[in-house]
C-alpha cells in the first residue's frame, strides 16, 4: 500500500477497515476501532527506548507513537523485518506453541490507557472455537501479531487515534 507520502507499508496483506462489532463479534458493541500497521522502529535522542510507530491503513493515515522497552523493539523489528534469530526468542517460543495446539490469535485490539501506559488485549481462538481475551502490553501483542502464518489484524480504538497526530 502507498501512503499518503509516497512511503510503502506492508499491512500483511490485511485490508478491510472494522469499525463496529459487525465486523467481528469478538468486538464489544460500540466501540471503534481503525486497522493500522507497523510503520517504523526508532531511537529517539535523548530516550535510551524505541518508539514504535503505528499507521492508519486508511484515510486520514494517522500516526500512533508507542514508547516500548529495548527488548520489545528488538522482538517486533526482528519479526517485522522477517529477520531469522538462531534460537528462539520468547514471541517465537509463543507462536510455536500456538501452533502446535491450535490456538489462533484472532486480533491485537490497543483499546485505551491508563495513564501514559496503552492497554491492549489479544483475542484467540482454541481449536475447540472457544474464544478468550487476553490483556497485556500493545508491544508483546504487536510482536506475537507479526509472527503469525495468516494475517493477524492490529486495530486501535479510535479514542486514541483521535489524540494522535497525522
Amino acid at each position: 500500500m502507498s501512503m499518503p507520502d509516497g512511503s510503502a507499508s506492508s499491512n500483511g496483506g490485511y485490508s478491510s477497515s472494522p469499525t463496529d462489532s459487525t465486523f467481528n463479534p469478538s468486538l464489544p458493541p460500540g466501540n471503534t476501532f481503525k486497522v493500522v500497521v507497523v510503520t517504523n522502529i526508532i531511537m529517539e535522542l535523548p530516550s535510551s527506548y524505541p518508539s514504535l510507530w503505528l499507521r492508519e491503513l486508511e484515510p486520514p493515515w494517522r500516526d500512533l507513537r508507542i514508547p516500548i522497552g529495548m527488548a520489545e523493539g528488538i522482538a517486533i523489528a526482528y519479526a517485522w523485518k522477517h529477520i531469522e534469530t538462531p534460537r528462539p526468542l520468547t514471541h517465537q517460543l509463543f507462536a510455536r506453541i500456538q501452533e502446535l495446539f491450535d490456538i489462533q490469535l484472532e486480533v491485537v485490539r490497543i483499546k485505551g490507557m491508563e495513564g501514559q501506559n496503552f492497554i491492549a488485549e489479544l483475542v484467540i481462538v482454541g481449536p475447540d472455537g472457544r474464544q478468550e481475551v487476553v490483556d497485556c502490553r500493545p508491544s508483546d501483542a504487536i510482536a506475537m501479531a507479526l509472527r503469525q502464518t495468516t494475517p493477524t489484524p492490529i486495530l486501535v480504538a479510535e479514542s486514541i487515534l483521535a489524540q494522535s497526530r497525522r
